[in-house]
């Protein structure tokens, strides 16, 4: 691993470079903090994707790249006269001193646990907002639905707004599931997505309640559906078959093998 100033040269050599490519790349020069919002988000879905593989080589890769966006955006910051990177630094280091008081305020050094910061997480926070601020509002309306149930949930829990114990929430998940059936019987389509949307929450919540990332658990269901329905079209099409020419009970038959081979 490297030294603290070997990490303080390397993060001067990148706004070095970023300095460079900003006065003489003719791209470079011409983007703006809206032409690489798109690319960021590409950026934090790829770094996603590296953790999620457990590629320690593909992440160190990915960090790296997402760093360089947010040099970006504080050097065209800088170039507005609004900010440069050296506030943003501030402003975070100052937003995390203020919210572990049992590491840098008058407590620091007394016992305390994972869990009793995570449950007054949100409170802290509370703290240093203004008062037309509430819990919710830095939860941005665009934020993919899942990542956003996810937030809204762990925010709520900060403020001791969640269940007492994990097995609570089957009720609830029960509940909704019968609320959706119910709506699909009844045809009418903004009350069936109505119903649907409160099921998937429940279903978020259950999930994060047992420690279990739901993005994560999706992705991976999908990767799974991905392996077994390509065997069930690799294996259609050795027969000189396409999936159209087959039966419903046909392709369960092959997919149940691909199911067994461990796909």
């Amino acid at each position: 691993m490297h030294t603290q100033e070997e990490k303080t040269a390397a993060f001067s050599r990148l706004l070095s470079i970023m300095d460079e490519l900003r006065e003489k790349c003719p791209w470079n020069a011409a983007q703006t903090m809206e032409t690489i919002r798109p690319m960021t988000e590409e950026e934090v879905y790829e770094l996603s994707d590296a953790i999620l593989r457990g590629d320690r080589a593909g992440t160190a890769k990915e960090i790296g790249d997402l760093l360089y966006h947010m040099v970006f955006y504080a050097r065209i910051a800088e170039e507005e006269g609004s900010f440069d990177i050296a506030d943003s630094i501030a402003k975070v280091c100052d937003k995390m001193v203020f919210r572990h008081p049992h590491v840098f305020g008058p407590h620091a050094g007394e016992p305390t646990t994972a869990k009793e910061i995570a449950d007054t997480w949100e409170l802290v926070k509370a703290k240093e907002k203004d008062g037309n601020k509430t819990v919710l509002s830095g939860i941005p309306d665009a934020m993919p639905a899942i990542l956003k149930a996810l937030s809204m949930q762990e925010k709520a829990r900060g403020c001791g707004f969640d269940w007492e114990k994990p097995e609570d929430v089957w009720d609830k998940v029960r509940e909704e599931f019968g609320e959706a059936q119910e709506a699909c019987e009844e045809g009418d389509q903004k009350h069936k997505e109505e119903e649907f949307g409160d099921l998937l929450f429940a279903v978020i919540n259950a999930a994060r309640l047992y420690g279990v990332d739901p993005e994560a658990a999706l992705s991976g269901s999908c990767s799974k559906f991905r392996r077994r329905f390509n065997y069930l079209e690799e294996q259609t099409l050795k027969k000189g078959l396409s999936l159209k020419d087959m039966t419903l009970a046909e392709m369960d038959a092959v997919w149940d093998e691909g199911k067994a081979k461990g796909l």
